[in-house]
């Protein structure tokens, strides 16, 4: 589906789906109890498949970033998602938010989750992407764990400012956070207006802004010659999962809005653009040469 808008010379973006259930998210975190996810209605294999589906049609490949809960229930996926020539990559256990662990927590966290996929994926997991993007300011230790556990690369910092995450001062593009390391970390793509972060190439900001937004801000990005990367969710595209009438209405308006438009979305935005897994994009990078940040705190 390469269009001429995107020549063979231009960047490789990355291609990313957070696989979640849809009772499992940050909008519902304080309306469903983890206790209470087993018995809730699972879509997420289902939806997960669509997603391989669509990737298929568009001959493209991508890197996948799981919980180890959903390894845990359906091994069967994530060799489906391996065989099918995806990144199989770490989103933690169960979601939990890294900046509500202590350093110990977040080993055994990470520990736990790799455990599972690599059983079941049959491949090593070198990347992993903090769930709700919560590494910031106020847990940098988080690289040196990530570090320790032989993880090549993370995508788990949002360089803007929200109500749920981000890390405003972080650059906008990959970089070293140890001085004495490999590890890389690759924010949430940003694009500048008036010389203003935003993002809108992924998640909820690609699902509720007009597509042409994101088009535009994928092509700043790449004209720039960077890797823009976009992550979005398997029930971002179910319009048949569960109304949460007791959520609040903004979590409900964040989680619902436009699900019906997210698929077709998609397609545009694959066709658009040059698209592929994200360690094959960091590899690329470290090529170029990647710079150390290190925004404070222990590192």
């Amino acid at each position: 589906m390469r269009s001429p808008s995107h020549p063979a010379c231009a960047p490789a973006n990355a291609l990313t789906v957070d696989v979640e259930d849809w009772f499992q998210v940050g909008a519902f975190e304080r309306t469903i109890g983890r206790d209470q996810w087993d018995g809730c209605v699972h879509r997420f294999e289902g939806n997960t498949d669509r997603v391989l589906d669509l990737f298929a049609r568009a001959k493209v490949s991508g890197t996948f970033f799981i919980l180890g809960w959903v390894a845990e229930r359906a091994p069967a996926l994530i060799r489906r998602i391996a065989d099918a020539g995806h990144e199989v990559a770490s989103h933690g256990y169960d979601h939990a938010r890294v900046f509500t662990l202590d350093a110990e927590g977040f080993r055994a966290d990470l520990r736990r989750s790799r455990g599972l996929l690599e059983d079941a994926g049959g491949q090593a997991v070198i990347a992993y992407r903090a769930p709700s993007f919560s590494i910031d300011r106020r847990n940098p230790w988080a690289h040196r764990v990530l570090a320790e556990e032989g993880y090549a690369y993370s995508s788990s910092v949002a360089p803007i400012a929200h109500d749920h995450y981000g890390w405003p001062d972080a650059p906008r593009f990959a970089y070293r956070p140890l001085a004495d390391a490999d590890l890389v970390e690759v924010p949430v793509t940003t694009a500048l207006v008036a010389g203003r972060r935003i993002s809108a190439a992924g998640g909820g900001f690609f699902r509720l802004l007009p597509y042409a937004v994101s088009r535009w801000a994928v092509a700043q990005v790449n004209r720039a010659g960077q890797p823009a990367m976009t992550y979005f969710h398997p029930w971002e595209i179910d319009m048949g999962q569960p109304r949460i009438a007791e959520a609040p209405l903004k979590s409900r308006l964040r989680h619902y809005t436009n699900i019906a438009r997210m698929e077709a979305k998609l397609e545009r935005l694959i066709g658009d653009f040059r698209w592929g897994r994200m360690d094959a994009m960091v590899a690329g990078l470290r090529q170029g040469g990647i710079e150390h940040w290190h925004g404070g705190g222990a590192a």
